[in-house]
């Protein structure tokens, strides 16, 4: 991997990708070896001690690792990885950007990731990804990311009197307090961060299986991000492969970004949409929300008797013995099945909660990319995100968040800022800078769209999360679309899509508001859905 890292170094003009393996298995491979042969094993469980040859003489442990590197190739190459998936690595990473986490890191279900929020910490100067680039394409794209974080200082100090004004409707107890204080900052930022370029660095904690960081390989060139993305993932499995050299037996190479379905489409059309294709895309997309953040598109036909149906397979019960109605009450109403009420979520655990399976829905949405990256974190409701390469359109598109657009003078330095970002973007395109380097001047706020399905039982959980007020005001205004229209045309199931304290309310659970002292100041357990509204 030398002459490989050496090209990556040159790949950014900014600090580095820190990556560090910080915790493990402490015989990962072996482990995955040793779980293989105890499917086959008569004598009980197989050790990775065993599988090592641990103790026995140097000759036999070279034996041995010969027949486990063997077994672990014919096993990989038939396709039985679950063997992998025992060992688990975390790593530590610092100085990567926003848009690798969103792209790649977290475009997926099969991780854990803590990362440093931008909503509660307030974003340093200077803190972004900067490509290896030259003269005045890298003057236009440091003035730009410049700018943009000094508009995230100034529009902090924009939103501090009306974010102020609205938290005291609610809190007017807390009026000139600390505390005030305090959540004035955090929610002047979480509005203020939209204007940041998703260049910005964050910094995690990033945990994934064996066989996960084998894909991250596998598939590490892909837009939107690619050169980001082969920094940083070979950086992981070096540092994998310090821990344990035996994974180079089944480690293989990355399939070549021209390789990609993605690209290859795009190398036949002849390159990304131009402008005017995408602003056909986007006119069609938006008219098809209808005025919502995110609008129901396809469903279950039967969403509400195949639950109840469901919920009498697992009892055993026939029609005449458990009507449609009670079985879904059964299966949602908190009074009934307390475990939706809990605050670890084991409703997966729960054999009638596990009827909620079979219900669906697709929703088409229009949300910002800083939503989005909290958006995906729901793993279980996988959605077809864009690529922001095909993304590069000559005019402004954003979302604006509700504070901002409550605010005159917030709105105009929010515009500007925009501006600000799409003019670096489209003096880079001119500059012949490439798509993936561009993409890195666009804001947090910039729109995505996309299509997002969900089962019941996964819906009903991230909804439980999301239409809490203490959730970010654009996925909670997401949500509550989400929450209507499944009201709407599965009245039965929609009506117990609740927040957090309503579930709690309706299963006795104590306190209601699950918060303690971060409780929103809104008694929304006594809300419907068409009477609540919020600006932060």
């Amino acid at each position: 991997m030398g002459r490989a890292r050496e090209i990556d170094d040159a790949v950014l003009l900014s600090a580095p990708p820190e990556v560090r393996l910080v915790n493990s298995f402490e015989r990962p491979f072996d482990n995955s070896v040793a779980t293989a042969r105890t499917c086959y094993s008569s004598r009980g469980i197989v050790t990775a001690e065993e599988v090592a040859g641990v103790g026995e003489s140097d000759a036999v442990r070279a034996k041995r690792a010969e027949n486990r590197d063997r077994l672990a190739r014919s096993i990989y190459q038939a396709g039985h990885h679950t063997t992998l998936q025992h060992a688990s690595f975390q790593f530590a990473l610092s100085n990567v950007s926003r848009q690798f986490l969103w792209t790649f890191l977290h475009a997926h279900p099969f991780y854990n990731s803590e990362q440093v929020s931008q909503r509660y910490v307030e974003v340093k100067e200077g803190t972004y990804a900067v490509p290896a680039l030259t003269g005045e394409a890298l003057e236009v794209y440091r003035a730009t990311c410049d700018g943009l974080m000094g508009d995230y200082r100034r529009l902090i100090g924009a939103l501090e009197r009306p974010v102020e004004a609205a938290i005291r409707r609610r809190f007017p107890r807390r009026a000139g307090s600390k505390r005030e204080e305090k959540d004035v900052q955090k929610k002047a930022q979480e509005a203020a961060r939209y204007v940041l370029p998703v260049a910005t660095f964050a910094y995690l904690y990033h945990t994934v299986s064996g066989l996960t960081l084998l894909r991250y390989h596998r598939l590490c060139e892909q837009h939107d991000a690619p050169s980001e993305t082969r920094l940083v993932v070979r950086r992981m499995v070096e540092e994998l492969l310090a821990l344990d050299p035996a994974y180079a037996a089944i480690l293989e190479e990355p399939i070549p970004l021209a390789e990609t379905p993605e690209a290859r489409f795009f190398e036949a059309a002849g390159g990304p949409p131009d402008a005017a294709v995408h602003r056909a895309f986007v006119t069609e997309f938006d008219a098809s929300l209808e005025g919502r953040t995110s609008r129901l598109v396809d469903r279950k036909e039967r969403n509400e008797e195949t639950l109840a149906q469901a919920v009498r397979d697992v009892l055993g019960l026939p029609k005449s013995s458990l009507s449609d109605d009670a079985a879904i009450e059964l299966a949602l109403d908190p009074a009934r099945n307390p475990l939706l009420g809990e605050n670890l979520n084991v409703a997966t655990h729960g054999k009638i909660s596990r009827a909620l399976f079979h219900a669906s829905w697709t929703f088409r949405k229009r949300i910002s990319h800083t939503a989005d990256s909290q958006d995906q974190r729901h793993r279980m409701t996988p959605a077809a995100r864009p690529m922001l390469y095909a993304y590069l359109g000559d005019e402004p598109d954003y979302v604006v968040p509700g504070a901002v657009e409550a605010d005159p003078e917030a709105a105009v330095l929010y515009r500007a800022s925009m501006e600000r970002a799409w003019s670096g973007v489209n003096r880079l395109r001119s500059l012949g800078v490439s798509a993936e380097w561009c993409a890195y001047l666009l804001p947090n706020a910039v729109a995505v769209r996309f299509t997002e399905s969900s089962d019941l039982l996964n819906l009903h959980h991230k909804l439980k999360m999301r239409l809490c007020w203490n959730a970010q005001e654009e996925i909670w205004k997401a949500s509550r679309d989400e929450a209507e229209q499944v009201l709407a045309s599965d009245p039965r199931i929609g009506r117990w899509l609740l927040p957090p304290c309503g579930v709690r309310f309706r299963s006795g659970q104590r306190p209601i508001c699950p918060e303690g002292d971060r409780y929103c100041g809104v008694p929304v357990w006594k809300l419907t859905l068409e009477e609540q509204a919020r600006v932060v």
